[in-house]
């Protein structure tokens, strides 16, 4: 049972240090037993406080660590109901699904495919996570051989899908050494899945015909010391299917039921006819609330939609992405090489380097820190000054690395021109393109008059 601030607050150091973040012990009980702060804020606290605290700071949905290697992943950990409260963590993970009757060849080559789906983004590897085995004939060996060649040939992590006790037991044995998911327990096989999970210390999903119907399995678990749950409600239609998971997070965050505090698990791939519509479901799972989303398989007219979206919903929307300030080389720059200067917002720098890069004329990009602002927010806040982009191009060191002393500003920021030639009076500014798009030929034409 969660602690109140007050319970919270008697177990504090009550030093008032303020290195929290807060003004007083008691402010941080408060915001501790309300999901606003974490235990690991407060530099004092002592051990056994900390054990006894380990509830209450816990979040209202269990975050469940899924797989091993490079793609290993979390599932869970969320805190409030809507992004725009404070942020959502853990980003929902993406599985594709195979039979454990597909043959070995087909399977390899399929694996060949899903593996190459990665994608550049604003400077991240966006990628699926989880490969779905699916039991399809109670065939233990085959079953556990298609894992084995999953874990063994590819960076996926796997969701061992049966519903028999055995054949799971294989598949936990072929691959146990990459934390598989094992799906999926019901009221009839809780127990002999149950144990399964507990001897290897892997995370379960349990089934049930109704959130409600959830609750018992999810609380046999915990009692039998199996703590990493992922939940399935059962329902197939897209109606029903949404109303619960919005039910589950609603009953986890609002009502702090801590049997439906768990990652769900949902299966667009057998609720749609076709893959268009199962792309829609799954990206209405992506943003209300599945923790892991099974398709039919990977393909990129489908993935990359919902990486982006995922990308999207899972970044914090109060903290922008940046770029780190400094000097970056587009192609391989001389010291005849243009310079640019633009923000340190990180879809700014990839789009102008994207465009610089396409223009194939080398040239220095510097990235001047802007609290991550574009560069028009930047320029009406003030963090994009004339005399700050002076003083910045001055300590960079570009003056090392060249032998003209020509400096492209933004567009958007033609209005800082004076003022940055007041700060480099020995350097000629000149205004490019407001647009990105227009960066190749406005840099291949400088190349030419030069």
């Amino acid at each position: 049972m969660a602690l109140t601030g007050i319970q919270i607050f008697k177990l504090l150091p009550k030093t008032n240090c303020k290195e929290c973040g807060v003004p007083t012990c008691l402010a941080f009980a408060m915001n501790l037993a309300s999901g606003k702060a974490e235990l690991d804020n407060c530099p004092y606290v002592s051990d056994e406080a900390r054990e006894k605290l380990a509830e209450a700071s816990a979040p209202p949905i269990r975050p469940v660590k899924l797989g091993k290697g490079v793609r290993e992943t979390t599932a869970g950990g969320e805190t409030v109901m809507y992004r725009h409260e404070k942020t959502f963590y853990n980003p929902t993970v993406l599985a594709a699904t195979v039979s454990s009757s597909m043959g070995e060849a087909d399977l390899a080559a399929r694996l060949t495919a899903w593996n190459a789906l990665q994608y550049e983004r604003v400077g991240l590897n966006l990628r699926p996570e989880l490969i779905a085995v699916k039991d399809s004939d109670g065939n233990a060996e085959a079953f556990a051989k298609t894992a084995k060649l999953i874990a063994e040939t590819s960076e996926f992590n796997l969701i061992l899908m049966s519903d028999s006790a055995d054949v799971i037991k294989a598949g936990v044995e072929a691959v146990g050494f990459k934390r598989p998911l094992i799906y999926g327990a019901t009221e009839s096989t809780i127990d002999a899945f149950g144990e399964i999970a507990k001897a290897a210390e892997l995370p379960i999903a349990v089934k049930a015909d109704s959130v409600e119907a959830l609750i018992p399995l999810t609380d046999k678990l915990t009692a039998m010391g199996v703590k990493d749950i992922v939940i399935d409600a059962g329902s197939r239609d897209l109606k029903g299917s949404f109303a619960d998971q919005v039910s589950i997070r609603r009953a986890a965050l609002k009502g702090g039921n801590r049997s439906l505090g768990f990652p769900t698990i949902t299966f667009p791939c057998e609720m749609a006819g076709n893959p268009d519509m199962e792309a829609l479901i799954a990206g209405m799972f992506v943003a209300k609330y599945g923790g892991i989303v099974v398709l039919s398989e990977f393909n990129t007219e489908t993935l990359f939609p919902l990486l982006l979206e995922r990308l999207n919903i899972f970044t914090d929307p109060q903290r922008p992405m940046t770029v780190t300030e400094g000097i970056y080389e587009i192609g391989n720059p001389d010291e005849n090489s243009p310079v640019m200067v633009t923000t340190n917002f990180a879809l700014t720098y990839f789009i102008v380097s994207g465009e610089a890069e396409g223009s194939r004329v080398p040239c220095w990009l510097l990235i001047k820190e802007a609290e991550g602002l574009s560069v028009l927010t930047a320029w009406a806040a003030g963090k994009f000054s004339g005399d700050d982009v002076g003083v910045f191009v001055k300590k960079s060191g570009i003056a090392d690395k060249i032998k003209h002393n020509e400096l492209i500003i933004p567009g958007y920021a033609a209005a800082i021109a004076g003022d940055v030639e007041e700060e480099l009076p020995d350097w000629s500014i000149t205004v490019g393109p407001r647009e990105a798009a227009h960066l190749p030929a406005f840099l291949k034409a400088k190349i030419g008059a030069a």
